[in-house]
């Protein structure tokens, strides 16, 4: 079992003293987005927020999705008085360098941006989305997630819900979390954690299967994993359960919570299939991984895909390494007989 790394960027870094600033101007902008997209269905119908407005090579980008663009280029163009960076996001004309006119390759930081994950729970009012952001010191083309120094990641809950969590972390640093009420404005500490069960029984144990397309090889391997896991189905009880939130950032944060034990989306290994997670969709990997989730590829490797908009992404997360034990071998097991490693 390939060990995983868990330094991130080094702390002698000379960039480093900078993220505590970068970090909190950034979990502003989240919460102006956050307030901004509550209110944006607040006013408008499902049908409206589910109008496509552009549909790229990457994703369909729907009328709830625009909401947030315009604020993310006027927060960018204020916080380059301060920086320079490039951004990465969907929804933007390439990366985008700040100040604007600024040569690329002299820029400090990279920072990547999913400014709302789980648009389709979202837009139907049936699931909190997210807003994920990562930050890596500049190293062009090639800066990958394992550069990620920084990670900002924001609850946009449902109008039913008046409770909204933050999170953030600095590489090496642990994370912070806090809880919003929408009511009161008031926020206060909280304490994720991950659970500490040693077995995927009686817990949450998932292969993402969202959209049409190879479902029924995804339940297979589902399956595969959980007779070898817990043994043979026993008529009128359940060994595991699964959930199929449709956000990258949302499972990662089920994780963390101690909601979920294991989670694989394993979707670019099964060509067939539409649209896949993308870079942006797990920027905030950073943040579970120091609480102690761990987060591969689908093979056991550390996650390390380039920061961009266009890589398809495979990956899985473990809420603790006896989970991961238990689990890695009959997953790898599962994709070799299926001819996808």
């Amino acid at each position: 079992m390939t060990k995983l790394r868990t330094e991130g960027p080094s702390r002698q870094d000379p960039l480093f003293p900078l993220l505590p600033d970068l970090i909190r101007a950034l979990r502003q902008l989240h919460n102006r987005i956050r307030d901004a997209v509550v209110a944006a269905t607040e006013r408008q119908r499902f049908d409206e927020l589910a109008d496509i407005r552009r549909d790229e090579e990457g994703d369909t980008i729907y009328a709830i999705d625009v909401v947030s663009e315009d604020m993310l280029v006027g927060f960018f163009e204020g916080l380059s008085l301060e920086y320079s960076f490039v951004v990465i996001a969907e929804g933007l004309d390439g990366p985008v360098v700040f100040p604007r006119g600024s040569d690329e390759s002299q820029a400090t930081w990279r920072i990547i941006v999913d400014p709302i994950d789980g648009t389709r729970g979202l837009m139907y009012q049936k699931r909190s989305a997210w807003i994920l952001t990562g930050v890596a010191p500049n190293r062009g083309e090639n800066t990958s997630l394992q550069d990620i120094a920084a990670a900002v990641q924001t609850e946009i809950p449902l109008l039913k819900q008046h409770l909204s969590d933050q999170m953030w972390a600095i590489s090496g640093q642990g994370t912070s979390a806090e809880r919003y009420n929408r009511l009161t404005g008031e926020s206060t500490s909280l304490q994720l954690r991950p659970s500490n069960s040693s077995t995927i029984a009686h817990g949450f144990s998932t292969i993402s299967r969202f959209f049409p397309g190879a479902r029924e090889v995804l339940a297979a391997i589902d399956d595969e994993i959980a007779k070898g896991a817990l043994g043979p189905v026993t008529p009128g009880k359940a060994h595991c359960f699964e959930d199929q939130y449709i956000s990258s950032g949302g499972q990662l944060y089920e994780l963390m919570a101690g909601k979920d034990r294991f989670i694989a989306d394993l979707r670019p290994l099964l060509k067939q299939l539409g649209i896949c997670c993308h870079p942006y969709d797990v920027c905030t990997a950073l943040i579970a991984t120091e609480l102690g989730v761990l987060v591969t590829d689908a093979f056991g490797q550390p996650l390390n895909p380039p920061l961009n908009v266009e890589a398809d992404v495979a990956w899985a997360g473990y809420a603790n390494e006896q989970i991961r034990r238990q689990v890695e071998p009959l997953l790898q097991a599962a994709l070799r007989n299926r001819g996808l490693t």
